[in-house]
């Protein structure tokens, strides 16, 4: 299969237009052509709901395509496929990031998913009539669905925090949303700032591509855990744990831990005091290990105190310290980007996550749903797939409007 433009079944610039001017047969909008929009659409188009999908860019998959070279899905590949298509057996266990995209495209492709490019939804309204949703996108266009599902993803905007003195920087300083490959930094002083699972990967990569020295600057301490221990995958326990009582998992975490991942505190990353899942519950996901462990075990990465601001062309950590890398990475995560989609309607808490996700909708704002703002233990992929169904069901049965005759296909 080639890398390429998925062949999927499009509409004209304004999808709407083909309607009857009473909207006796308006589709539910999926607003994002990503894992969980994709799979959206598949399952709402199986119910014989017609759904269409609305992507600002020009493809399918277009997070995916942004993350660095290494990427490899950290969640397993019979688990992480979504509604109606397995992913190739050819992939591996580990999928790579370039077959992740090859896949969306050829799930978007097999299901024949009615897909708009380069339309971006800039906010979501409730329709004048009092039933459905307005959804303003570019050029002006004004589209009515019966429903809508956000999809627009997890990483959506990169978060670069305000230090003090940042903008007085004179040294590089990138966000990891535009890090690619470890070649331009061959050589170099690199400080990668955050240890969850990008920044974690990011300096590994450069300490194997050729960096002269990666220092990693910790504000938190993570949980450490292998991604796959005798062929059990973290993923697996991660899916047996997500309904088990929080004070249990945090119990059960402690000596697995032990057995598994040596004491790195001489080296700057204690165990943490707070229990695995507990951060889990706080959004923080354990690091899987890619290679981080014997990396700090030996030295090639450095563990640092936090940033705490840039003076000139140094960086001042926490504890004092003033360092002049060549380059600073800063792995400091994605804000949701959706205070200006929906912010307005009271849908979102005090860090602009929806309220209630998956099938739930807000009781003031029925018909509006959202997938994939959440980060969980099980696997992302997984719960979107999840998601994907328990949605199309409750749409299927709460929204009967926006049933249509669609060509039969078997997934």
């Amino acid at each position: 299969m080639a890398d390429s433009t998925p062949t999927t079944a499009t509409t004209p610039a304004d999808p709407t237009a083909a309607l009857p001017p009473e909207h006796a047969d308006r589709p539910v909008y999926v607003v994002g052509g990503g894992p969980g929009g994709l799979a959206a659409a598949y399952a709402l188009r199986a119910r014989g709901v017609r759904a269409v999908v609305l992507e600002k860019s020009d493809r399918v998959g277009a997070t995916w395509r942004g993350h660095y070279d290494r990427l490899h899905l950290h969640t397993t590949r019979r688990l992480s496929a979504l509604p109606g298509l397995p992913i190739p057996r050819r992939f591996g266990r580990w999928v790579a990031r370039d077959d992740v995209v090859r896949y969306l495209e050829k799930y978007a492709e097999h299901h024949e998913l009615e897909i708009v490019t380069g339309v971006e939804v800039s906010r979501i309204e409730r329709a004048p009539d009092g039933t459905g949703w307005l959804l303003r996108a570019t050029g002006g266009r004004e589209l009515t669905g019966g429903a809508v599902v956000v999809a627009t993803g997890h990483n959506h905007t990169p978060r670069l925090p305000d230090w003090p003195g940042r903008a007085g920087y004179t040294g590089e300083l990138l966000h990891a949303r535009a890090y690619r490959d470890p070649a331009p930094y061959a050589g170099r002083d690199v400080l990668v700032v955050g240890v969850g699972n990008t920044g974690a990967e990011i300096a590994v990569d450069l300490v194997e591509g050729g960096a002269r020295r990666v220092r990693l600057a910790v504000r938190t301490v993570p949980h450490l855990v292998r991604r796959s221990t005798a062929g059990w995958a973290a993923q697996y326990t991660g899916v047996l744990c997500r309904r088990l009582p929080v004070a249990l998992v945090d119990r059960l975490a402690r000596p697995l831990a032990r057995l598994s991942v040596p004491d790195l505190s001489a080296h700057g990353l204690p165990r943490p005091e707070t229990g695995l899942y507990s951060r889990v519950r706080q959004g923080a996901i354990p690091v899987q290990d890619v290679g981080l462990i014997d990396a700090v075990r030996t030295g090639r990465v450095e563990v640092v105190a936090a940033v705490e601001g840039f003076e000139g062309g140094e960086v001042v950590l926490a504890d004092g310290a003033r360092i002049d890398p060549d380059a600073v990475i800063a792995a400091t995560g994605y804000t949701r980007g959706l205070t200006d989609l929906v912010g307005h309607l009271g849908v979102l808490d005090e860090r602009g996550r929806p309220r209630v996700h998956g099938p739930r909708t807000a009781a003031d704002a029925p018909g509006l749903y959202f997938t994939g703002f959440t980060n969980p233990i099980s696997g992302m992929l997984r719960e979107l797939a999840i998601d994907a169904e328990r949605i199309a069901r409750t749409v299927a049965r709460r929204h009967a409007g926006t049933r249509t005759s669609l060509p039969s296909r078997t997934a």
